[in-house]
Formats: structure tokens, sequence, C-alpha cells
């Protein structure tokens, strides 16, 4: 069979299509957890690699578009809460999970360290099935294993998700003296220690 020349520019075409493809940037994902205080929540997901962007906000309540002082009373049933964006390619959503206990507290219910009321309260927000079994499958694991006799983190299908005040946005950031007074009175850094040793960040 006669050998048939392909113009130059084709050529280049032809072979550049068999080459795989790189350079195209994963889709970023989200994912949203509650853990307490939002504050300290953005900081923890921040310093993961792989996040590019946190965000606090309020879920999972009766109302629209709420205010801060209005769930901080409890009342309009939302959850301080994070919105997680990452690169799938950099961090899993697994190792998300496994950020998320090792920041929180599950022997408690509806509170975090010294932040009382269903408003404080660890919850993972799941916004997909395949999310809803992995974080239902982490939880399992975490009671199979014994560390703790009862959790009382609850696993739900996410809500919407509400941006909170500007202020409260990189609050450990802006803030750094008032964050850290907060953190350290509060006692969620020793207590986190406590429950989960040298794994805590």
């Amino acid at each position: 069979m006669a050998h048939v020349a392909l113009p130059s520019k084709i050529a280049a075409l032809f072979f550049i299509s068999l080459l795989p493809a790189h350079g195209h940037a994963a889709q970023p994902a989200e994912a949203i957890f509650g853990g307490g205080c939002f504050w300290c929540m953005e900081e923890a997901f921040e310093k993961l690699p792989g996040v590019t962007d946190v965000v606090s906000g309020y879920s999972g309540g009766k109302t629209s578009s709420p205010s801060y002082d209005e769930v901080s009373t409890g009342k309009s049933g939302h959850v301080e809460v994070v919105r997680v964006r990452y690169n799938p390619e950099l961090v899993s959503y697994q190792k998300l999970l496994e950020h998320f206990w090792v920041n929180v507290d599950p022997t408690v219910s509806n509170r975090q360290f010294c932040d009382i009321g269903e408003q404080y309260r660890s919850v993972i927000y799941t916004i997909n099935r395949e999310q809803k079994q992995a974080a239902q499958k982490s939880k399992d694991d975490l009671i199979k294993s014994g560390k703790f006799s009862k959790i009382y983190t609850t696993v739900e299908e996410a809500q919407a998700f509400y941006v909170a005040e500007d202020y409260h946005q990189d609050f450990y950031k802006k803030n750094p003296l008032r964050y850290k007074y907060y953190k350290t009175t509060c006692g969620r850094q020793n207590r986190l220690n406590e429950l989960w040793g040298t794994k805590n960040p």
C-alpha cells in the first residue's frame, strides 16, 4: 500500500490529538460541615492542601437569609457551617471527612466546646449520594472502632446554604488576637488534643 504523506498542518493536528490531554483543571467540588464555631472550622479547612475556598455560613434552618443574630438565638433552626470548595485531584472527599472528625467533638449533643445550642451541633451535610455513603461509612467506622461510647454527629442531606456576614469571613486572619483569645478560652484545642491526640492538626 502506498504511503500517503499528510500535509504538515494536518499531520501535526493528527498527532496532537493522539496525545493525552494536559492542563485541564478539575471542576471544583463542594462539601458542607458543621463543627461549632465556623471561625474555627474555616481555619481548619483552609490549611488543608487542595482546599481552594472556605466560606462561613448557615444551613439547615426554617427561614431564608438568616442573620447571625437570628441563628445565635437557636430559634431559627440553622447551624453554623462552612462550605468547603476543593480540587478533587488534590484532596479527596474522604480526606475532608478525616479532617472534619479530628476538628470536632463528636461525643456531645447540640454543642461544641464552650458553644452551647443546636446551632453549634456537629453535622455532615451531604450534597449527593456518593458523599452520603462516604460520610455514613466514616461515621460507622468510627463507631466500630470503639473509640467513643456514643457519637452525636449526624449525617444529613444538604439544605440551602446562606453566606454569613462579611465580618465572619476569614475572622481568624482579620482578628488574630480576638480569635486566639476565643479559641483558647473556649477550650477547643485542649479538648481536641484530648480526643484525638497527635492526629489533631
